[in-house]
């Protein structure tokens, strides 16, 4: 996708390193940054230079890479393995990622592993991309069906950033809008300010902008209202993980977009590519919800007059803040998932149907 009219993946391999878009300083400044360790790696996940499910997947996957350049041992590439994957505990595509280059590896002798690990991780973004485009033209189909009906501009309200800096390209939840842009379907899109960390803000609007979609950022609680005004179509959202029964893992404060839908009958989807599946937890209880630092609460970051970020605290000192960062959307609130292979209902049975 574009960014001042230049191409670019989220990630990529280059001269023995790996290349990211440092996000945490977007939208303000466009930085590259060089990850050499597989140390980098982690910290890259841990501190969302990288973010969004598939993304830190692939960094995962590449911070395998650096680790075997770094070091060409066995011990040093399940530790750093073992590392990576807990670097994030919700998002289940870091350690699908993980878990997927690990067991290409196994056996695989010293002089071939470096080689056999690089195609792996290509593979794995490679893979992403292509799912990511596949979900665009399946959910382009919804916007077509309300844009034939309506015979007017198509309002669709998102939460947090499921476009393509979430992922390698496209996005998930982007990219049927995208597809609908390019085809001249006129789009508006109602983009979560999200906090505490304003990824729909500082993001979602970012890539939007530069594609020259139209789009309005507002607070986070003025989605319902809009939908009750009959301002919103259809929500689209992604998710960081999808339990087989159709519940949704994604950006806390999905779960009341959901409530808000279902209350004033808005259609919602949730996007997703099949690795961010979880096949094994059963129950949404038991889905590892990650608490983030209270400063990201206590603390905004801008721009001051000279154009540099600055940081500063705008609760009391003395007050207390938790930071929950993800929460759980039951399947009975979700219209349908919009995956690479198609569209079905959030349940076991509507997915097995697609993933066999």
């Amino acid at each position: 996708m574009r960014i001042e009219g230049k191409e670019y993946r989220t990630i990529w391999f280059e001269n023995n390193v790996v290349k990211i878009i440092d996000q945490t300083k977007l939208p303000h400044h466009f930085i590259i940054k060089e990850l050499k360790t597989v140390n980098d790696a982690v910290n890259a996940i841990k501190v969302m230079e990288v973010r969004g499910a598939p993304l830190i997947g692939a960094t995962a996957a590449y911070g395998l890479v650096l680790a075997i350049i770094e070091k060409n041992d066995k011990s040093f590439l399940e530790k750093s393995a073992n590392h990576l994957i807990a670097s994030r505990p919700t998002a289940i595509n870091l350690k699908w990622a993980v878990d997927r280059m690990m067991n290409k590896l196994s056996g695989i002798n010293s002089n071939q592993i470096l080689n056999v690990a690089l195609n792996k991780a290509k593979e794995i973004c490679d893979e992403d991309e292509k799912f990511c485009e596949n979900i665009g033209v399946n959910g382009l189909k919804l916007i077509e069906n309300i844009y034939n009906k309506k015979k007017d501009r198509v309002n669709i309200l998102t939460h947090c950033n499921a476009g393509w800096l979430a992922t390698i390209n496209w996005g998930t939840a982007t990219s049927p809008i995208y597809y609908a842009h390019k085809k001249g379907i006129p789009v508006h899109v109602w983009v979560d300010e999200t906090r505490p960390r304003n990824q729909g803000a500082n993001l979602t609007s970012y890539e939007l902008n530069e594609e020259e979609i139209s789009n309005t950022i507002i607070a986070d609680n003025t989605g319902g209202i809009l939908m009750q005004r009959g301002e919103v179509d259809m929500c689209i959202v992604g998710t960081d993980r999808t339990l087989s029964n159709g519940d949704v893992c994604n950006k806390i404060g999905t779960y009341l977009k959901a409530l808000a839908a279902h209350d004033n009958n808005v259609p919602f989807y949730v996007a997703l590519p099949s690795s961010t599946i979880d096949w094994d937890i059963k129950d949404a209880k038991d889905i590892p919800i990650e608490e983030r630092n209270s400063e990201e609460l206590s603390h905004v970051e801008g721009v001051d007059e000279n154009n540099e970020i600055k940081k500063v605290l705008i609760y009391p000192t003395k007050s207390k803040a938790m930071n929950l960062a993800f929460d759980v959307t039951p399947a009975k609130y979700v219209t349908g998932l919009i995956t690479e292979r198609g569209i079905t209902e959030a349940s076991f049975d509507g997915l097995k149907k697609l993933f066999k």
